[in-house]
Formats: C-alpha cells, structure tokens, sequence
C-alpha cells in the first residue's frame, strides 16, 4: 500500500470510528478499491457531480457509513442508487444482510453490477426498473425490512412509490441533507415518522439527518 492509499485508510478508518463504526483494514481497503471503480467509471457514465477524491471520501463513503448504526438486521432495498450510494459501502460492512440496489438509469445498474462483481459482493443484487413498476423476485415476495433512499425524491414519494414493498414491521431510512419539515409535514396520516437523527459526519461541514418512516398502523 502506498503513502497516499495508507492515508486515506486510515482517515476511513478514523472517521468511521467517530461514528461509532469499527472499520477493519479489509474492510477499508476494500472501500477505496469501490471508489477507484467509482473514479474510473465516472468519466464516461457521470455517476456523481463529486469528482475529487478527498471530497468523495468524505461526502460518499463516510457520508455512506454515518447510518450503520442505526440499521436493524434484515433485508434491504436502496432506491434510486446512482452509483452505489449507500448500498455498496454498507454492502461491503455487513455482507450477511441482502442488499438490492435499484435505479432507473441502465448505465448506473451497469456500473454497480460490475462494482458487486469485482469485489466480491455475492449479497448485493441491481436491477434497472422503475421502482413504482418492480416485481420483486419471489425472495422478496415479503417485502423488504429496510428500504433506504439517498438524494431521492421527497419523503411522501418515496413512500407512495414503495409502500408495497416493504415487509410487516419494516420501516423507510432517508437520508437527508438539512432537516426537512416540509416534507415531512407533507406525509399522508398513514406514515408515521418515528425518528429523526441528526448524523455527524466527520469533515463534512454540511447538515445531515436519517429520518425513519414506519405504517402508522404497525406499532405506536
């Protein structure tokens, strides 16, 4: 490994570590290895407007990693992709959870399959479909436990567009920039916000929240 790869471990590592998630070496390693794929890619497919490394460790993949620890175990949908953000990192940290990945943008979903194949990402699937129209596989049948969404749409879309996906007892986790009262005040009466957690991320300098989103009808 050389100076400059040793570096950006360890700011990983150290980052991670403030936000109360234990990265190991492979662990990091194989996260900057995403990000060269990311790197390479987006000079051809334009899959983030972030094109400076330091910037896109900071705002992708510590950005990525600031919700590990507030995820339940099950199974996950990440909708509206991109290039792989959140789902790849948090597909790299906890390879016993079955992602699924999915985008509109055919270009995108070819990128992240080439990225789960070249490091080895055998629980992370994705699938090019408009999410509103996606059949799950029978897998799925379900529905999902966590259904995740990064620099989507608003949160009232992104319930109505996967409402139906989501198992018994699951719940929506939005990732948001600033605290995001009009959407949230927008939300139908069958949604029920169940928590909004401010995230800090190291080196960021930029407001970030998770909002989780549950049925009213299944719990309080």
């Amino acid at each position: 490994m050389n100076a400059d790869r040793a570096a950006e471990s360890a700011q990983l590592i150290a980052g991670a570590a403030k936000m109360g998630v234990a990265l190991t070496e492979a662990q990091s390693d194989k996260l900057l290895d995403y990000l060269d794929l990311l790197q390479k890619w987006n000079k051809a497919y334009n899959l983030t407007a972030v094109r400076e490394r330091p910037a896109m460790l900071t705002q992708h993949l510590l950005d990525s990693l600031s919700i590990v620890p507030h995820l339940p175990p099950g199974d996950l949908l990440d909708v509206g992709s991109g290039g792989g953000l959140p789902g790849i990192p948090l597909a790299i940290l906890q390879p016993e959870r079955s992602i699924t990945l999915v985008d509109t943008v055919g270009k995108k979903v070819a990128f992240l399959k080439q990225a789960a194949m070249t490091l080895g990402l055998k629980n992370l699937q994705a699938v090019s479909t408009r999410i509103e129209s996606w059949l799950p596989p029978a897998e799925h049948a379900g529905g999902f436990a966590l259904i995740t969404a990064r620099a989507y749409a608003t949160l009232q879309t992104l319930v109505g567009q996967t409402q139906r996906l989501l198992a018994p007892n699951g719940g929506w986790y939005a990732m948001k920039g600033v605290f995001p009262a009009a959407e949230m005040a927008e939300l139908a009466s069958d949604v029920s916000v169940r928590a909004v957690i401010p995230l800090d991320v190291p080196d960021l300098g930029a407001e970030r929240h998770l909002i989780l989103l549950a049925p009213t009808s299944s719990g309080s």
